[in-house]
């Protein structure tokens, strides 16, 4: 057996399916992976299990330039995109194999009309999702506050769109005043969704600072919108604190954050237009109510001037009713003290009559009680009185001068006076006997 080259097999491949596969084919795919040189458009087809996501085909493919010149701009008008990663297509395709690159799908045209079939199924899908979670409408609802002048900007630094806003505000008609302060983001490509919810981010750190926020892109082409399609920004736009206006700048469809911001407006001008215009109604408002308050302020003030003088004219008639009342008062409560000055010291009268009286009366009672006291005391005195004891036969013995109380103080010889009811005796103590 004579062994073949790989070049000799690859050639041998390469005729089977030239002659095989000679038709043309509509292939529905997943891009992988999606990349331009020199002209040229190279993608990556796969294809994954529905049930697991498992990765169970893969195909290289390409588009020539002599026809990726007319497909590109074709399928962006139609879809206001590009071919991208992720993306669900359906392609014309040529099955080619080459001896040195292998096998590859050659495409010759892509229907965006399926493209835009899957774009809309799966903006459909996050839709219901949000609505699933009761969050769809809650950016909308939020009030737009009275004075929208504080402005945070989700921009690129060098869209045009950008600078048209600022220029638009600054520049209108009646001098409003706004403060706008950019947060810079990608506006297309890959990184749309993770740069402008970084940015959302930094807002919400600091959202007492601002009333609303413009999310504008502008300036440059109306392809590549993929990224303000997903799921995780539509719920940070849906559930944003602040109002969200969005003007990305594409007439065609709204992104799935025009539908869940606040307002959705076409370019970055008429978010700006929109502004002013708000700000004009508030600032038309109020001077409304200042010359409803001066016209009221200038009636009020004829009513007080034409009060004031009907007052005037009747002050002093006024006057003199109110002394006339105020005297006749003075005359009442004059009278009305007297009486009851004349009431009170009769009253008191009385009362020092009665004290009068009750005081003599206390006085004769305690006076006849002291003297008979008194007569008692006397009587007792009287009871006690020696000389009143010697007339029942009682007698008192001194000795120098002093009562005689005990046998055993005289002495023989000690001289003695004996006191009797009438006179006394005088005596010689002899001798003493001792008591029994």
């Amino acid at each position: 057996m004579n062994p073949l080259t790989l070049f000799e097999l690859n050639h041998f491949v390469h005729g089977i399916l030239e002659h095989s596969l000679r038709d043309t084919y509509w292939l529905q795919a997943e891009l992988s992976e999606v990349s331009e040189s020199r002209g040229h458009c190279y993608l990556e087809f796969i294809q994954k299990d529905q049930s697991d996501g498992r990765l169970i085909a893969k195909a290289r493919g390409q588009i020539w330039r002599n026809r990726w010149d007319f497909i590109r701009p074709y399928f962006q008008q139609q879809t206001g995109s590009v071919l991208s990663a992720g993306m669900q297509v359906l392609v014309q395709v040529q099955v080619t194999f080459h001896e040195l690159y292998g096998y590859s799908l050659n495409v010759l045209d892509v229907d965006p009309t399926y493209t835009l079939g899957d774009m809309a199924r799966r903006r459909q899908e996050i839709l219901n999702k949000l609505r699933d979670q009761g969050i769809d409408q809650m950016n909308k609802e939020l009030p737009l506050p009275l004075c929208l002048q504080r402005i945070a900007i989700i921009s690129s630094s060098t869209a045009a769109g950008y600078g048209d806003f600022c220029n638009q505000l600054h520049s209108n008609p009646d001098h409003l005043v706004f403060y706008p302060q950019l947060f810079p983001a990608v506006m297309q490509g890959e990184g749309v969704e993770q740069s402008i919810i970084q940015a959302l981010n930094e807002i919400a750190a600091t959202q007492e600072q601002w009333d609303v926020v413009v999310i504008i892109r502008g300036g440059g082409s109306t392809a590549d919108l993929s990224g303000f399609d997903t799921l995780s920004l539509a719920e940070n736009v849906a559930q944003f604190p602040l109002p969200i206006i969005t003007g990305i700048g594409h007439e065609r469809d709204d992104t799935i954050i025009d539908l869940v911001a606040h307002t959705r407006v076409k370019t970055p001008t008429a978010a700006a237009e929109l502004l002013i215009h708000h700000q004009t109604e508030q600032l038309n408002r109020v001077l409304q109510y200042s010359e409803r308050i001066h016209t009221a302020s200038t009636a009020l003030l004829k009513q007080a001037s034409v009060s004031l003088q009907t007052y005037t004219l009747r002050l002093p008639s006024w006057v003199t009713t109110i002394e006339n009342q105020q005297r006749t008062r003075i005359d009442r409560l004059t009278h009305t003290l007297q009486n009851t000055v004349f009431q009170h010291l009769a009253r008191c009268r009385s009362t020092h009559d009665i004290l009068d009286h009750r005081l003599h009366a206390a006085a004769r009672q305690m006076l006849q009680q002291q003297h008979t006291t008194l007569d008692i005391h006397q009587h007792r005195i009287q009871a006690a009185d020696p000389h009143h004891v010697l007339q029942f036969g009682y007698s008192i013995t001194r000795l120098n001068g002093k009562a005689l109380k005990d046998a055993e103080e005289p002495h023989p010889g000690d001289i003695l006076e004996t006191i009797l009811f009438n006179g006394k005796i005088t005596s010689v103590v002899k001798m003493k006997l001792k008591g029994s």
